[in-house]
């Protein structure tokens, strides 16, 4: 290199410590000291214990929900969609790395030039007593002739990222990088609550199904009753008709309840990425679930901003916007390039990698905006409003976390009252419904006390079972508002990191 060039590669040496822009600092933000409603949770639920949380799903014991969602974490469509937006912010970690670092081309070219005849070169070629014509590979040619040169080499830039601009697009590019990483962990935490939601909805759905294919058995069995004491003359033909209308109604509710309970198993196929008809067979048989109450660990407000991957997302996505203002206050400051080329020349192809051939250069620049009609101003104040609207969604975040969790817990409490209820309400309706039956059967009364009696059985029966089910869907809801359902995949990854390439 030239040495005139060295005091300016020596100026933005000493400048290259320097990196423009604010210095990030996570963001402080106030949380209750406890959740209101926390008393909703059994005693043995209220534990700091996060293994619980990893694999919430096996506090249900139920084998089936466990083998769903292990199949859906690496099938599930959405989640592939995120992994292969880590891979592409990896790739942007390079790409934003790769400005600070020199360039180096290799070229070659064979150039052949041919001269006019009637340009203003004819008249001196005369002097010399030339004619038109002159030969190539003379290395100067005359009207009406021409030359080849061949020409092979490397020219090589460095842009010196003297002020940070460079470095401060790279801590963005990480930042986003890892923001990927926490979206996805976010997703699983989304897919393994959609498959127990869905699937604790199945089964209290095909529960519903067996409570109406009871309650058709049991119109039945009445029908026949009320039949045979209409051939014995005890009651009239309303009666049997009002039966035959009971049992009719019974029996109208099973479509819906089966088509419900269809979509329920297309719903989980979609989530485990297959097709929606893939899981008909294996879903099909009701089972029913342990009844044992899950161990929720719910912990203080404070632990959602690192169990909760959405808020994890959101403060990296405020990290990276930090640096952006960085990389856009950088523009003001001078730009130090140092360029340099060498090749060989020659006229001819034997002679191309002699010595003699070569011919080198170099070069060093600096340029300073000095006039660019506001726009880097502008951009450093877009930027700063950028970061600004970053932190209000970082707030937003955890602030709607805490919703999730008051919500969900408010819930589970309000249906834990309903729930005992609606168990003495049952209890009354069948011991309503046998006195009357028995009322019936001596002939004491007539047939509509009986059939309001069924009604209000089959009523509460049904709003038991969508409760149990709701019960179990709340419990499911507070461990998605809690942020359970990731696990640590190791140290952070990088380009290419086998999970990543999987």
């Amino acid at each position: 290199m030239n040495r005139k060039c060295l005091p300016i590669l020596l100026v933005a040496s000493a400048l290259s410590a320097c990196t423009v822009g604010p210095q990030y600092k996570k963001p402080e933000v106030s949380t209750p000291p406890a959740y209101s409603d926390v008393n909703a949770l059994p005693t043995n639920a209220v534990t700091q214990a996060e293994a619980g949380l990893r694999t919430w799903w096996m506090q249900f014991g139920d084998p089936e929900l466990s083998s769903l969602i292990a199949r859906a974490i690496p099938g599930n469509l959405d989640l592939k969609t995120a992994i292969s937006r880590i891979r592409e912010a990896r790739e942007e970690e390079i790409v934003a790395g790769a400005t600070a670092l020199p360039k180096l081309n290799a070229d070659a070219d064979v150039n052949h030039t041919h001269i006019s005849q009637n340009s203003g070169l004819s008249q001196l070629a005369s002097l010399f007593g030339g004619g038109a014509g002159g030969g190539s590979g003379s290395g100067f040619a005359l009207p009406g002739g021409g030359f080849t040169t061949y020409t092979v080499g490397f020219d090589a830039s460095w842009e010196i990222d003297a002020f940070g601009g460079t470095r401060r697009a790279v801590e963005a590019a990480e930042a986003k990088s890892e923001q990927a990483i926490w979206t996805s962990r976010d997703s699983e935490v989304t897919v393994a609550a959609e498959v127990a939601g869905d699937y604790l909805m199945l089964r209290g759905l095909q529960r519903q199904i067996a409570v109406a294919r009871d309650e058709i058995g049991h119109q039945q069995q009445i029908l026949e009753l009320v039949r045979a004491r209409r051939k014995f003359g005890f009651v009239t033909a309303l009666d049997v008709r009002q039966q035959e209308a009971q049992l009719s109604s019974a029996r109208a509710m099973l479509p819906d309840l089966d088509a419900d309970a269809s979509a329920q198993v297309h719903a989980l196929g979609v989530l485990l990425g297959v097709q929606p008809e893939a899981l008909e067979s294996e879903l099909a048989a009701p089972e029913v679930l342990p009844t044992r109450v899950p161990t929720v660990p719910v912990g203080l407000p404070s632990d959602l901003l690192r169990r909760r991957p959405d808020i994890r997302a959101a403060e990296r996505a405020l990290a990276a916007y930090n640096a952006q203002i960085g990389v856009a206050v950088a523009d003001l400051y001078p730009k130090f390039n140092l360029t340099g080329a060498f090749d060989f020349v020659s006229l001819d192809l034997k002679h191309l990698l002699d010595l003699s051939s070569r011919q080198y250069s170099g070069t060093a620049a600096i340029t300073w905006p000095i006039l660019a009609g506001g726009q880097i101003h502008a951009n450093i104040r877009a930027a700063k409003q950028e970061n600004l609207q970053a932190l209000y969604a970082y707030q937003k975040a955890v602030i709607a976390a805490l919703q999730d969790v008051e919500d969900a817990l408010t819930r589970y409490g309000d249906e834990q009252k309903k729930n005992a209820a609606l168990r003495e309400t049952l209890k009354e309706a069948g011991g309503a419904a046998d006195i009357a039956v028995n009322q019936y059967k001596a002939g004491l009364t007539d047939f509509t006390p009986v059939l309001n009696a069924q009604g209000a059985v089959l009523s509460a029966q049904n709003e038991l079972v969508a409760s149990d089910s709701a019960l179990d869907r709340d419990v499911v809801s507070l461990y998605k508002a809690l942020g359970g359902g990731w696990k640590e995949s190791g140290p952070p990854v990088r380009a290419g990191a086998s999970w990543l390439s999987q």
